[in-house]
């Protein structure tokens, strides 16, 4: 097996558009001395964003926030830079690159894993009259929402660079196609208005897209296994169709590590990122599999009631406090009953809001130390606020989203 054959096309200071690969949309803190590559740097920052941090409370698959052994958000991330770092390894990509998309391509996914997205998803199509889909929520949440602190203590933006930004919108799994290749041109990141509509614009961003669909299929059987969704018709049916390739595969690792050496083996730059014949049907006949016994399977059925009324019940109680710049105040009115869910999404709108519409006091202290891009301006119309609620829900853990809701049905 021949090792680095993409290596002449990594993304590297050799690379033709390498200048537009690392530009950023601002200015980010520099220290003297950093020894850390613009790539590494996104990494880092990613890391240290709290939209990360959350990550280990929110559901992937299945809704058990006190079960230690059941795969979280956060777990599925490092599955896929596990997955995406090796392979850009051995085919001589930068890991780099690769650590960055990967960390931070589901930053942006709504609490409850899908079904939170589905509900988030009626919500943005009822009240702004457009969709909601966890990658481009995961490039706002990069591009606008997460702030780190410089070295002044002031809050800023990411201010990621493009390959990394674009690789997050670009990594849909969802769509089967196999022998992915890098677009040709870097276009403008918000053209990209339905899921998997371009491909990335890296090969970096290629590998990421292919290992987020092995990571999430291999380590979402584990978990249903462990919690007995699986009869034992379905996993002799499970076997029977990994063994169709190996003969010796016991469990989902082993089906995980065949697709990696697959896809090392047959990848090329004039074939693209791709899986064997029959290695890309058998991930295709797995996705099925999972669909058909894990994710539509009746028992989760009160997880997908429970989440919808979860969310609904927030949105509803925040939608009717909107009052323009007087929205702070109608929500003060509300803050004897729900005083967490006031606070915290006061707060939230002080540091998205302009400074001069922020109510005096501890609201525009917080507003002052966010030098931001304001993306809700002075809240001039509904569909700003709406947008605003959306940001905040679909930031939220399990368990705050819940916290939150318990709140409203405690008298």
């Amino acid at each position: 097996m021949q090792s680095n054959r993409f290596k002449a096309f990594a993304a590297s200071d050799t690379h033709p558009l390498w200048e537009q690969l690392i530009a950023r949309r601002g200015k980010i803190h520099y220290r003297p001395e950093d020894i850390r590559s613009p790539f590494a740097r996104d990494y880092t920052r990613i890391l240290h964003s709290k939209a990360y941090r959350r990550l280990k409370h929110k559901t992937q698959v299945f809704f058990n926030i006190d079960n230690d052994h059941i795969c979280t958000r956060m777990e599925h991330v490092h599955h896929v830079e596990s997955v995406s770092s090796t392979i850009a390894k051995f085919l001589g990509l930068n890991e780099e690159l690769t650590k960055a998309i990967s960390t931070g391509h589901d930053l942006g996914h709504a609490p409850f894993g899908h079904q939170g997205e589905v509900v988030l998803k009626t919500l943005a199509k009822k009240h702004l009259g457009r969709d909601f889909w966890h990658e481009k929520n995961s490039l706002r949440f990069v591009d606008d929402i997460e702030l780190l602190e410089d070295g002044y203590k002031k809050q800023k933006n990411l201010n990621l660079t493009y390959a990394v930004r674009d690789g997050i919108i670009a990594h849909c799994g969802e769509v089967d196609e196999n022998g992915l290749m890098p677009r040709e041109k870097l276009i403008p990141l918000d053209e990209f208005d339905t899921p998997g509509k371009y491909q990335a614009a890296t090969w970096e961003g290629c590998v990421v897209k292919i290992s987020d669909k092995i990571a999430y299929i291999g380590r979402d059987i584990e978990d249903a296994i462990h919690l007995g969704f699986l009869d034992q018709p379905q996993k002799d049916e499970l076997l029977k169709m990994a063994r169709e390739i190996d003969a010796d595969a016991m469990n989902t690792t082993v089906i995980m590590y065949n697709m990696i050496i697959d896809i090392c083996k047959n990848s090329s730059p004039d074939n693209g990122i791709r899986l064997s014949p029959k290695m890309n049907r058998q991930l295709k006949n797995l996705k099925d599999f999972n669909y058909k016994y894990i994710y539509r399977h009746q028992r989760q059925e009160p997880f997908r009631k429970y989440s919808e009324l979860v969310i609904m019940q927030i949105f509803e109680l925040l939608y009717d406090c909107y009052d323009g710049i007087n929205s702070w105040k109608a929500l003060e009115n509300k803050g004897q009953f729900y005083p967490s869910t006031v606070e915290y999404f006061g707060k939230w709108l002080d540091r998205y809001c302009e400074t001069d519409v922020v109510p005096a006091g501890e609201h525009r202290d917080l507003s002052l130390l966010c030098t931001n891009n304001k993306i809700y301006g002075d809240l001039s119309t509904k569909e700003i606020y709406v947008q605003a609620i959306l940001d905040f829900i679909s930031g939220m853990t399990d368990r705050f989203a819940i916290e939150l809701f318990n709140e409203t049905i405690t008298y």
